[in-house]
């Protein structure tokens, strides 16, 4: 998330009450995810594991629970919780407010687009020229929609991330703050969901095409002219490049990229990485060819 305006590192840490280390107008431009975090915003990190993934990422400020020396060129923000003051620092910016409208009034809506009733827009939305908005789909705030974007009824876009932390008692909810952006000539089926980002945007890339029943996580990028069949979970922080095809009810674990023009089966799970221009199935999903050989062996054993 960006803010409206730069903000110094004293500025910041006043907000979370906390010790900092680097200049006081040292320069803070916004928040971000590790996956996702660019030079001039903060990212936190509140276990020793991923001390050094923070530090070394693009990463200007770090929000960490522990003094180590700080990188040249950085600056840290000092907190005996950064998860929470991760979410303190997101919501002092972009805190949610009720809608006591369904159609918020600063919605843009493009020449020649349709919203047919039942529709619920949240604030600041973006809705480009010739598109059609079927009954009962719910956008969220500042969602983006491009031109000739067809939306089936059901779909809720920019709903909250699925990310917790565990405290023990209870799971402590990281809050959403990002948005999605659905690029021109998009088309989505009935009662899908993409969740919006964390701090950044989820992307559905210019001409892809999702079945109905399908769920997108936070954060997670889809390339150009893909298409996703019935019953696909994405979870969050994915690169799904262009001309990418996944058949239902296929799974994807969090954080993986699948490659270009890459096919995968019906009911595959994706565990790891996945190269382009090639067909998979199966879990955990493999090339197609050596699985179809493999079950063929297995299929001689059992005579």
């Amino acid at each position: 998330m960006r803010f409206p305006k730069p903000y110094t590192l004293k500025e910041i840490a006043s907000i979370i009450k906390t010790e900092y280390i680097g200049d006081d107008d040292f320069p803070v431009y916004g928040t971000n995810e590790i996956h996702r975090v660019k030079k001039g915003e903060i990212v936190f990190v509140d276990h020793p594991k991923y001390y050094d993934k923070a530090l070394q990422s693009p990463a200007t400020i770090i929000l960490i629970n522990k003094k180590v020396e700080c990188p040249k060129g950085k600056a840290l923000l000092i907190s005996d919780d950064p998860f929470r003051d991760f979410n303190t620092i997101n919501t002092h910016f972009r805190s949610y407010h009720p809608q006591k409208e369904t159609i918020a009034e600063d919605v843009e809506v493009g020449e020649g687009t349709v919203i047919q009733p039942g529709v619920y827009i949240g604030k600041q939305v973006k809705i480009g020229k010739n598109c059609i908005i079927f009954p009962n789909v719910t956008i969220h705030d500042y969602t983006e929609i491009g031109n000739n974007v067809i939306i089936q009824s059901g779909t809720v876009i920019g709903g909250d991330a699925f990310y917790y932390k565990n405290r023990g008692e209870f799971h402590d909810r990281l809050k959403s703050v990002g948005n999605v952006k659905i690029e021109d000539n998009v088309e989505i089926g009935s009662n899908c969901t993409i969740d919006r980002g964390v701090t950044d945007t989820t992307v559905i890339g210019e001409g892809s095409k999702l079945d109905n029943l399908i769920q997108i996580g936070h954060d997670t990028i889809i390339g150009k002219k893909c298409l996703i069949a019935s019953q696909v979970g994405i979870a969050g922080c994915c690169n799904i490049e262009d001309e990418v095809t996944m058949w239902g009810q296929v799974g994807v674990a969090s954080s993986l990229t699948i490659g270009k023009k890459a096919v995968i089966w019906a009911q595959s799970g994706v565990s790891k990485n996945l190269e382009g221009g090639k067909a998979y199935f199966g879990y955990p999903a493999n090339e197609a060819k050596k699985m179809l050989k493999e079950l063929a062996v297995l299929k001689r054993l059992t005579k």
